[in-house]
């Protein structure tokens, strides 16, 4: 059975709107950094570079290489953590151009060193990127998060990032950092910005 992250994994990937309280264990992620406006080549470049390693591990079956444990599953979707460089933290309004961000896509279980090394030999060969590089792995765990659904445009995220906030205080929590994760479950090239689906996540711990 093919495994889907949405329904296999509804509580990390839930479609709830209001907020929930969730453990994240240790995941493993293929990253990238940047900075500046999301709204540029810079950002569309870092997000092609990223799935195509990603596809390239998905599909080396039809390379004629089945890692061991390998079974079949849906790529998973786009993660970004979201901060502001010294200028943005300072700044008295909010500017896209002042964003610093690492760009992820998280791997299954099976995906060791070897087959990595194997997906960015295969990328190289097949369409060399200059920002392949720039690509890290990183086995990174959130532990305790608030999440929520967030529906409609990014520029509309602070009333979710609110409701959050809220929740955070009337459960007796506390934020760890304001560098938030971001889980993009629509594709902004196909989806109207009122239909976008995207899960945001605050680590916390307990007061």
């Amino acid at each position: 059975m093919k495994h889907e992250y949405r329904k296999h994994e509804k509580e990390l990937y839930g479609t709830k709107t209001t907020p929930v309280l969730l453990e994240v264990g240790t995941q493993r992620y293929l990253c990238v950094k940047g900075e500046g406006n999301p709204n540029t080549a810079a950002f569309r470049e870092r997000v092609e570079v990223l799935y195509s390693l990603a596809y390239a591990i998905r599909m080396m079956p039809k390379t004629g290489f089945t890692p061991p444990g390998y079974f079949e599953y849906t790529v998973y979707p786009l993660e970004g953590l979201w901060d502001l460089n010294e200028i943005g933290r300072q700044s008295q309004e909010f500017d896209k151009n002042h964003l610093v961000y690492t760009l992820m896509i998280r791997q299954p279980n099976f995906v060791d060193d070897a087959i990595i090394t194997r997906a960015f030999a295969h990328v190289r060969k097949k369409k060399p990127q200059p920002l392949l590089d720039d690509v890290f792995i990183s086995d990174s765990s959130d532990g305790l998060v608030v999440q929520l659904l967030h529906l409609g445009s990014y520029d509309d995220e602070p009333a979710s990032f609110a409701k959050m906030k809220a929740f955070i205080a009337e459960n007796n929590l506390e934020i760890k950092s304001l560098v938030h994760r971001e889980i993009y479950l629509s594709d902004p090239r196909k989806t109207a910005p009122e239909k976008l689906k995207t899960l945001l996540r605050y680590c916390v711990e307990k007061r």
